[in-house]
C-alpha cells in the first residue's frame, strides 16, 4: 500500500528528499502561503511541531501559489518570510502545485485518501492533513481550522490520549 512515506519532494534548494526518512514518524503536511490571511497559522504550526517533535511528530509545509498567488515566486523569500516573521524550523519544502495537471503525486494521494467536504481538491492555503506513524492519512483540516484546535487529534496519532 502507498503511503506519504513513498514519495520524493524538493528541498527548497531545489535537492530531491525522499519522505521515507520520516517512515514511522506522524506526519502534518500543510500547503502554505506567505500572503494569506491564514499566514499566522504558521505560529501555531511551530508551537505543534515544537511541543511534540521529541514525540516524533514532523510538521511538512509545501508552499504553493495556486491561490490568488499568494506564495512568493522566489523560494529563498518564503523561506526568509517563514524565519523572519515565525521562526520558522519545521521543514519547508520547493513550492508545488496542489491542485490540476501539476499536481504533485503527494498531493494526488494525500486527497485520493482524504476527500474534502464537496470535492477531492485543496479549496485554499493552509489545507492539513495528518498522518499517522503507519502512513495512513487519518484526517484532512480545512484551512480555517487552527493548528491548536487539531491538537488533540495529534495526541490521539501520537498516542498521548
Amino acid at each position: 500500500m502507498t503511503t506519504p512515506y513513498d514519495y520524493v519532494v524538493k528541498t527548497p534548494s531545489g535537492e530531491d528528499f525522499d519522505l521515507k526518512q520520516y517512515e514511522g514518524q506522524p506526519l502534518l503536511i500543510v500547503n502554505t502561503a506567505s500572503h494569506c490571511g491564514f499566514a499566522p497559522q504558521f505560529e501555531g504550526l511551530q508551537q505543534l511541531y515544537d511541543k511534540y517533535k521529541d514525540d516524533g511528530l514532523v510538521v511538512l509545509g509545501f508552499p504553493c501559489g495556486q491561490f490568488k498567488e499568494q506564495e512568493f515566486d522566489d523560494i529563498n523569500k518564503t523561506m526568509e518570510f517563514c524565519q523572519v516573521n515565525y521562526n520558522v524550523s519545521f521543514p519547508m519544502f520547493a513550492k508545488i502545485d496542489v491542485n490540476g495537471e501539476n499536481t504533485h503525486p503527494l498531493y494526488k494521494h494525500l486527497k485520493d485518501q482524504q476527500k474534502g467536504l464537496f470535492s477531492d481538491k485543496i479549496k485554499w492555503n493552509f489545507t492539513k492533513f495528518l498522518v499517522d506513524e503507519n502512513g495512513q492519512v487519518v484526517q484532512r483540516y480545512a484551512p480555517a481550522k487552527k493548528p491548536e484546535d487539531i491538537e488533540q487529534d495529534i495526541q490521539k496519532v501520537l498516542g498521548k490520549q
